[in-house]
């Protein structure tokens, strides 16, 4: 088991009810499921979505699904139907295993870290975008043809921004301090 799944159940949920909001330990809030999203800026290069499917899978440890453009967007070169991007839903077991590497691995990794942003959306999922893939410890940089960015979305059953924040910082995220 995780890590950071063992902390949550032993120690966040506890602090979290002592807190006195939850009577319930399934009122707990929890994270639900992480969605990894990179996508690519020039749609014609199979060989480099390839590669990011690739990296993605070696980040995630689970193979990406293919994303496809909804739209025609002349001004893009984008037809409809074509190849943009890969994405992972990451949840379980993989899940804590991927948080536990991004806190602990990956954002320390990151130049002139100060924090994660307080981005969330107002029902309790945080997304921060990250530059760089060769933050994570799987990727060598060395054999990276593109540096490529990517999107991580945090879902959590938290009704509020508070709650989802104060969850994380209990899992070890490290927010950025109020301006």
């Amino acid at each position: 088991m995780a890590k950071l799944r063992e902390l949550y159940e032993k120690d966040v949920v506890t602090k979290l009810r002592e807190s006195g909001r939850y009577k319930n330990p399934m009122q707990v809030p929890r994270v639900r499921k992480i969605v990894v999203n990179m996508c690519v800026t020039t749609a014609v290069d199979r060989d480099l979505l390839k590669a990011v499917a690739e990296d993605l899978a070696r980040i995630t440890g689970q193979k990406p699904v293919i994303t496809k453009a909804r739209k025609s967007i002349s001004n893009f070169k984008l037809r409809a139907g074509m190849a943009i991007g890969a994405k992972v839903t990451l949840r379980g077991r993989r899940m804590f295993e991927f948080l536990e590497r991004l806190v602990s691995a990956a954002l320390p990794r990151i130049r002139d870290f100060r924090g994660v942003p307080r981005a969330f959306d107002g029902r309790g999922s945080l997304t921060l975008g990250v530059r760089e893939q060769t933050i994570f410890p799987e990727i060598d940089p060395d054999r990276v043809k593109r540096v490529q960015g990517m999107d991580i979305t945090i879902v959590t059953t938290a009704r509020t921004n508070d709650e989802a924040r104060e969850l994380l910082q209990l899992l070890g995220m490290p927010f950025a301090s109020a301006p």
